[in-house]
C-alpha cells in the first residue's frame, strides 16, 4: 500500500533522478516544496520554465547561455588566442571565479567514457576541430581543462592526437588538481594554481 499521495510520491521519484540526489534526499527536497508558500513555488515554477525557454547553447564554444554566441566568445578584450576545453559549462565558470584565466573556451558537453557508452561523436569534438581550422593562426595555445580523473585523462589524450596536426601548443592544468577531483568543486586558489603551473603535452 503507497505511503504518500500519487502527486507527492511522483515528485519524489522525478528529484531523486537528479545528478546526486538520492531517495532520502529527494523525499527531504520533495516536502520542502510541500512546505513552501503558493508564491515560492509559482518562484519555483517560473525558474524552471525560464531556465528550458531562455537558455541555449552558444553556437561558438558550446557553453549553457542566454546568448548565442555567449559574452565571452563576442568579448573583444579577452585573449582569444587562448583556447581552454572544459567538459561542461560549470567547469568553465569555476575556472571564470579564479580571474586567472582571459582567453576563451571550448565545452565538450562531457568526456570520454566507453563504459556508459559516450564516444567522441556525442562530444562536442567536431566544432572544437571546425573552430581550430577556422582561426588559425589566432589560436596560439589549447588548454585542456579537464577533470584529473579516468575520463578526463582518456579525453585529453584522444585530443591531443587528433590535434597534434594543427601544430598549435596542447597544454594542460598542473597537478595541482587532486586526482578524481570534479573542477566544478575545486577552490579558487587550487585553479589558479593549477592554470599557472599548466605544461605542455
Amino acid at each position: 500500500m503507497p505511503v504518500y499521495a500519487d502527486s507527492l510520491q511522483n515528485l519524489i521519484n522525478l528529484l531523486n533522478r537528479l545528478p546526486g540526489i538520492g531517495p532520502k534526499s529527494a523525499e527531504r527536497l520533495a516536502f520542502f516544496i510541500v512546505k513552501m508558500s503558493d508564491d515560492e513555488r509559482q518562484q519555483l515554477i517560473k525558474a524552471l520554465m525560464e531556465v528550458k525557454s531562455g537558455i541555449k547553447q552558444c553556437a561558438i564554444c558550446g557553453q549553457w547561455n542566454s546568448n548565442s554566441p555567449c559574452k565571452i566568445c563576442g568579448d573583444a578584450k579577452r585573449d582569444h588566442s587562448f583556447l581552454s576545453v572544459v567538459a561542461e559549462t560549470q567547469d568553465l565558470a569555476a575556472v571564470e571565479r579564479t580571474n586567472e584565466f582571459h582567453g576563451i573556451y571550448h565545452v565538450l558537453g562531457g568526456t570520454l567514457n566507453p563504459l556508459t557508452g559516450i564516444t567522441a561523436d556525442d562530444l562536442n569534438i567536431k566544432s572544437l576541430l571546425a573552430r581550430l581550422q577556422k582561426n588559425q593562426p589566432a589560436i596560439k595555445e589549447v588548454i585542456f581543462a579537464l577533470n584529473p580523473d579516468v575520463e578526463g585523462e582518456t579525453t585529453i589524450l584522444y585530443l591531443a592526437k587528433i590535434l597534434k596536426p594543427f601544430k598549435i601548443k596542447l597544454t594542460r592544468l598542473a597537478r595541482g588538481l587532486p586526482l578524481g577531483a570534479d573542477l566544478e568543486y575545486a577552490d579558487e586558489v587550487t585553479l589558479a594554481d593549477a592554470f599557472k603551473g599548466r605544461r605542455t603535452l
